[in-house]
């Protein structure tokens, strides 16, 4: 069972298992992977019977490599970081330098394990995490696989966490799936993706299909459009060359944003099992109306950040002067789409999607904007207009949802004015530390693949944007910088719920998310 269904406190702990991490002296391993065991250990969710083995090119020994954990756990984890726990995670943390593109040096890998689960007692059960660059996904899973490390039976398991991008366009991931099929059953590959481990992201299907008095609203005869989006304040700091490989759209929109489309469109699974819910999600990427590329040209904009002000006052530099940026680079920042969907529940409901980087808050939502009231009733009063109902599924910061609908002003005449309905997870649950990793990671131990992408759904997001990427290659845009730092993107993007006579809805980020 998923973490999504229950609490740390009531979960079981994981099976014994080696957790090996290859990067494991990366930025991604010391903010989210070590925290986020840090998170389960306190949870009592390992078992006895749990290492962590990181590989990496660094030569250092145990103690060293303890020692270099340590040294950020305390910023990542804040107030409530025990002592004690950490000690009990630490003493299960062991290195062991590595060339990952070094045949024999995976024999000596085959011997450490072999020593881990005769002394820890672990029983074969091994876990590998990809926190290495895309390119060498294909080559470490070709060297497990020649000296048997992949290869599972009754008695024990093996499985790999594999990083995004996954791919990069649809040709690149179809190929990436066959070659990781070659020594790999798609039940043991587990395409992470963060998001996922979000509470609010899981909360969406629980809100939808645990409240009777949703559903039956959750179509196009009573929803007037969707709105998805994923605001980034930070620009692309030390990731300057990466970026530029990748760019807004492969970097969000068919991981994150059509993952989050998918849970909010699919049809009930028969139950929350990964085939069932993978299933619908993947009918929901099949019923989206294709772009054709004369689409693109009204359906897709793009953008990128020049020099500008942040609302905290910081001035800060354009995406071409970053580090590892081509001073013309023509990689966008930011990207939006309106896709629609041919099917019954959701014909005609048009889906906007936007994120982007150097915008004003780091924020992520979803409001699901209802259709107008008829207003006949009000035709002899001070009413000149209702306002759309509105409900906003807050993903970050301040997670929650809030519905707003109108209701009387109080007085003699009869004016209508719009008023919210808050609920804030803190307020409710308390703000419990996590990374977003550990239900990823405990769910992967447990064999749950519920909140991972299968293959079929990774090339089916591929497929959606590809005609994207294709127009926007070969038109390469003549407006960039178009949008100062620090504002909600380009113009542009205004134009794509304009035409149909919609807006975006404004953002009001409270100044401590900021």
């Amino acid at each position: 069972m998923s973490l999504m269904q229950t609490d740390f406190t009531e979960a079981a702990p994981a099976p014994p298992n080696v957790m090996i991490i290859f990067g494991a002296a990366g930025d991604l391993t010391k903010r989210k992977l070590v925290p986020s065991l840090y998170h389960l250990c306190n949870a009592r969710l390992l078992p006895d019977g749990f290492v962590m083995l990181g590989l990496d090119r660094m030569d250092m020994d145990d103690d060293a490599f303890r020692s270099l954990m340590a040294e950020k756990i305390k910023d990542h984890v804040g107030e409530a970081f025990d002592d004690a726990v950490w000690h009990r995670l630490a003493e299960r943390l062991q290195y062991m330098k590595i060339d990952m593109l070094n045949g024999t040096d995976y024999e000596r890998l085959c011997e450490r394990l072999s020593r881990i689960d005769a002394e820890r007692a672990t029983d074969g059960n091994y876990l590998f995490y990809m926190a290495i660059p895309p390119s060498l996904f294909s080559q470490v899973a070709d060297h497990l696989g020649d000296v048997g490390l992949l290869h599972q039976t009754e008695d024990d398991w093996r499985r790999i966490i594999i990083e995004k991008p996954f791919g990069h366009d649809l040709e690149s991931a179809i190929a990436l799936n066959k070659h990781l099929h070659r020594n790999l059953d798609e039940e043991q590959i587990y395409r992470i993706d963060h998001y996922l481990g979000k509470e609010t992201v899981q909360n969406i299907m629980v809100f939808r299909f645990a409240n009777g008095f949703i559903e039956p609203l959750w179509n196009r005869q009573h929803i007037d459009h969707v709105q998805i989006t994923v605001a980034e304040s930070v620009g692309v700091e030390h990731r300057g060359a990466y970026y530029e490989e990748a760019g807004a759209m492969r970097d969000m929109i068919p991981n994150h944003l059509l993952v989050l489309l998918g849970f909010l469109a699919m049809e009930p699974p028969n139950s929350f099992d990964a085939t069932a819910l993978r299933d619908e999600v993947n009918k929901v990427l099949d019923a989206i109306t294709p772009l054709t590329p004369e689409d693109v040209l009204t359906h897709a904009v793009r953008g990128q950040y020049g020099p500008g002000k942040m609302p905290n006052g910081e001035q800060v530099m354009a995406y071409r002067a970053s580090p590892g940026v081509d001073p013309h680079s023509h990689t966008e920042t930011f990207a939006a789409l309106k896709l629609g969907m041919d099917n019954w529940r959701w014909a005609g409901v048009p889906f906007y999607l936007r994120t982007g980087k150097r915008l004003t808050a780091q924020y992520t939502e979803v409001a699901i904007q209802f259709k107008r009231a008829p207003t006949i009733m009000f035709k002899d009063t001070d009413v000149d207009e209702i306002e759309p109902d509105m409900l906003v599924l807050r993903i970050q910061p301040n997670e929650g949802i809030q519905m707003s609908f109108g209701a009387k002003i109080p007085g003699p005449t009869m004016r209508i004015g719009a008023v919210n309905m808050d609920f804030c997870y803190e307020d409710y649950f308390g703000n419990k530390p996590a990374t977003g990793y550990e239900t990823l990671i405990y769910d992967c131990m447990k064999g749950d693949a519920t909140l991972f992408k299968h293959a079929d759904t990774v090339e089916k997001g591929w497929e959606i944007v590809q005609s994207v990427l294709d127009v926007w290659a070969a038109l390469p845009p003549r407006d960039f910088p178009n949008y100062a730092a620090g504002t909600w993107g380009p113009a542009a993007a205004g134009d794509l719920p304009k035409r149909d006579g919609r807006i975006w809805r404004r953002i009001e980020v409270p100044k401590a998310h900021r």
